[in-house]
């Protein structure tokens, strides 16, 4: 599976967007403590226009989605993939963001998504406002054979968006249980009560969580 794939499953953006939101305050709830070590996060204020999804698993593979007017822009970064910038000559691999929106150009030029100037992206995608679905570049994936750019693991969660499997992957990652009737209440963005923290992490408190609700724009 590869960009195109994924693009065909994503939802929607107004979906994606609360998709998340959901999965940034359910990993600050599970790791009030350490912002750091959270695999998602979301900035509802990123920037006067424009907001921010990221996922890093500290490992150096990421995304990021930025949420504005325009649409969404998704780029994402497989550090082992043979599409890897540092596996060619600095840029990104022929085709992955070549026909990118003149919309979405400030993204693809985005310090943020680059380290000295090299572009951490192997796949990209887009949508906007007015598109009925979300696109890719004309990407030759070495002459049609299947060259990983990082799409079937990158964006897993987000393609599968049931609570189901975010409970799942949370167990694992932090080696802990978690509560699915809790993660369905954050997944329906319901306004958070100590009752729905408290059966996710005993330890956490609605005031200490304040913070991340401000800036991942939670429900009040």
């Amino acid at each position: 599976m590869n960009a195109r794939d994924v693009a065909r499953r994503l939802p929607d953006i107004a979906t994606l967007r609360n998709l998340c939101r959901s999965m940034a305050m359910l990993d600050a709830i599970l790791q009030p403590g350490a912002p750091y070590l959270r695999r998602h996060r979301f900035d509802a204020h990123w920037s006067a226009t424009q907001e921010l999804a990221t996922m890093d698993n500290g490992g150096g593979d990421t995304y990021s989605v930025v949420f504005s007017a325009a649409g969404a822009y998704i780029r994402g970064f497989d550090h082992t993939s043979p599409m890897s910038p540092y596996a060619g000559d600095g840029t990104p691999w022929p085709g992955v963001v070549d026909t990118v929106p003149e919309v979405f150009r400030s993204c693809v030029e985005e310090p943020a998504f680059q380290l000295e100037g090299i572009p951490h992206i192997t796949v990209c995608m887009w949508r906007e406002t007015a598109d009925e679905q979300w696109r890719t570049g004309e990407v030759d994936f070495d002459g049609g054979r299947s060259v990983p750019d990082g799409s079937d693991w990158l964006f897993r969660l987000l393609v599968d968006g049931a609570p189901k499997k975010y409970q799942a992957w949370a167990q694992k990652y932090y080696a802990k249980p978690v509560d699915l009737d809790a993660v369905i209440d954050v997944y329906e963005l319901r306004p958070l009560t100590p009752d729905v923290v408290a059966a996710l992490n005993p330890a956490a408190t609605l005031a200490q969580l304040g913070d991340a609700i401000a800036s991942i724009g939670y429900p009040a």
